[in-house]
């Protein structure tokens, strides 16, 4: 089981990774890697290509699934002619960035070929790169913006990257399934690392058609969401009630949110309905699922975004922003919430002790 100097190492490692809605692929090449080199995990790819990863064995219990997306905004190169590449812009991001930011972008070898973005439409999201120099590129390269020397690492306080959503997410998935491998108790712990969710999260949506996870497993969405006053950075991980489309599975919210406190690990309960999330799809095809969350800084590299939405700001793009000890807060939930909800009481059994034992003041 790795410790959690180990576990930094993969949050700064996958947080570094180029990813693009649609794109992956580099992100999936990891998570592969890492799971072939532990002969006692089970790694499936579903027809969307999501990857499911479960503990060999047979299961005493329901199993539960932990996802999180591996997809970030970005950029896919649709054409090249010359020093000029022509560029989709994938994922959710303020028209105000747009004002000729310097791009990177990727080939198939993993050079590094840097530009500036002199053209583009909001309406179809499409661009032009103008590249310092002619590169290797060709359809479907991936890119993203450039952030110089502010691209970051993981430090003792904050990590900053490219992608902490969901990159970060990815990491405390891996690291709370690493653990459960030397706890039986939590065999019934999974992964599913979804596809394309910073476009309506599409992998998530075809995982629930397609029943890729067990239809009586409980889901845990995995998330980062941005920061706000009521939900800061550094005051542990989020209880997640629900998002902007819906409020999540109450049951599982409850058991996880009690679990939290027996086990004192630093927490937050918010709804954060700034955006919606994959428990959403999982919620509406059938599944009982809650969300947790991570406070986020800089949310899709948008820095000073409260002061750009009042007018006020520069649109600088900036590397995100987590708390280290809420990503380690995470991964320690994620293995007390894989125990709860597996074993937890139901709010109706408890209430029902409650009448049981009080009633008689009813006469």
């Amino acid at each position: 089981m790795a410790d959690r100097t180990t576990e930094r190492r993969w949050l700064g490692q996958l947080t570094a990774i180029p990813t693009a809605p649609g794109r992956e692929q580099r992100v999936m090449r990891w998570v592969r890697g890492w799971a072939g080199r532990r002969s006692d995990l089970r790694l499936q790819e579903d027809p969307h290509g999501n990857l499911l990863l479960t503990q060999k064995g047979r299961l005493s219990r329901p199993p539960v699934i932990a996802v999180a997306h591996t997809d970030h905004p970005g950029f896919v190169v649709t054409g090249v002619n010359g020093r000029a590449a022509a560029v989709e812009f994938r994922g959710g991001v303020r028209r105000e960035y747009f004002d000729r930011p310097r791009v990177e972008l990727f080939d198939a070898g993993d050079g590094v070929h840097r530009g500036t973005l002199v053209e583009y439409d909001h309406a179809s999201s499409t661009g032009e790169v103008l590249l310092d120099r002619t590169a290797p590129l060709v359809t479907d390269d991936v890119g993203r913006w450039s952030f110089g020397t502010k691209r970051g690492g993981v430090g003792d306080k904050f990590a900053l990257a490219p992608a902490c959503d969901d990159l970060a997410g990815v990491a405390a998935a891996l690291a709370a399934l690493d653990r459960a491998r030397g706890d039986r108790r939590l065999r019934h712990l999974g992964v599913l690392l979804t596809r394309a969710e910073e476009v309506g999260f599409v992998g998530a949506i075809g995982a629930c058609r397609d029943g890729t996870v067990p239809r009586d497993a409980t889901v845990l969405s995995i998330e980062c969401s941005r920061t706000s006053a009521d939900a800061p950075l550094g005051q542990g991980p989020v209880v997640r009630v629900g998002d902007a489309s819906s409020v999540f599975d109450h049951h599982t919210t409850n058991l996880i949110a009690e679990a939290a406190v027996a086990a004192s690990i630093t927490h937050q309960r918010k709804l954060m309905a700034g955006g919606s999330c994959e428990a959403t799809a999982f919620v509406a095809y059938g599944y009982a699922a809650t969300g947790l969350c991570l406070p986020l800084g800089n949310y899709h590299n948008m820095g000073h975004l409260d002061e750009v939405e009042q007018g006020k700001g520069m649109a600088t793009l900036l590397p995100e922003i987590i708390s280290v000890a809420d990503f380690h807060g995470l991964v320690d939930l994620l293995g007390v919430s894989a125990e709860a909800v597996a074993g937890g009481s139901s709010l109706v059994d408890r209430l029902e002790v409650r009448f049981h034992d009080a009633k008689r003041v009813l006469g």
